[in-house]
């Protein structure tokens, strides 16, 4: 089975290429959902979370609170920094294990599915590159990622620069791209991309 990685900065319009592809048929790992499942209660991950940042990090029900975890780790302070990095060493290691074993069970199904696609956002900076037979980068202008956010969560412009620079640059993730989808203008011209490089997949998965 193909398998392809996709990412994108915040605001490139990853979400919509990803819609589109599964729309077409293929089929669709999403690590942020992975990100999710590994910190359900009673999991491995958000029982060493909770040790880290104290019970007071979990709602009553004993659910992550991600508001709370998101005050702690995304201020503009050397402590969320190493929080983060904290974190990061708990959750990504169990994010890159669960990542695989889907892809493993997806090699399962290439009966029903053409090829698959991972929507990785940090496919770039975890090196999750090796995993992949083709990386589709979803491309646009830093200031349309801004404009684009804004308009989207209502944020202000010095939290959306924060996210954008805590991520890989347009150039990082242009280097390890082999089809980049260019997002610079309307939606159509989006999805027109997106319906090529289906075809362009199912032919290799012919292959």
């Amino acid at each position: 089975m193909l398998k392809v990685g996709l990412t994108g900065g915040i605001g490139c319009g990853k979400s919509t290429a990803v819609a589109s592809f599964r729309e077409l048929g293929a089929m669709i790992i999403d690590a942020d959902q992975v990100a999710r499942d590994i910190v359900e209660p009673g999991t491995k991950a958000l029982n060493e979370i909770a040790q880290l940042f104290g019970d007071g990090i979990l709602l009553e029900n004993g659910a992550l609170n991600r508001s709370k975890l998101g005050q702690i780790i995304f201020s503009p302070t050397k402590e969320a920094e190493q929080a983060l990095a904290n974190l990061e060493k708990i959750t990504h290691p169990i994010i890159s294990e669960e990542i695989k074993s889907r892809m493993d069970w997806a090699e399962t199904q290439t009966i029903d599915y053409p090829y698959l696609l991972v929507d990785i956002p940090l496919l770039v900076e975890k090196e999750y590159e090796s995993l992949f037979d083709r990386i589709v980068v979803v491309d646009c202008l830093v200031e349309q990622q801004i404009d684009r956010v804004k308009n989207r969560d209502g944020m202000n412009e010095e939290s959306i620069l924060q996210i954008i620079e805590q991520q890989a640059t347009r150039e990082q993730r242009q280097e390890v791209a082999t089809d980049i989808l260019d997002n610079s203008k309307d939606v159509e011209h989006l999805l027109s991309q997106v319906k090529q490089l289906h075809r362009q997949f199912v032919s290799l998965s012919d292959q």
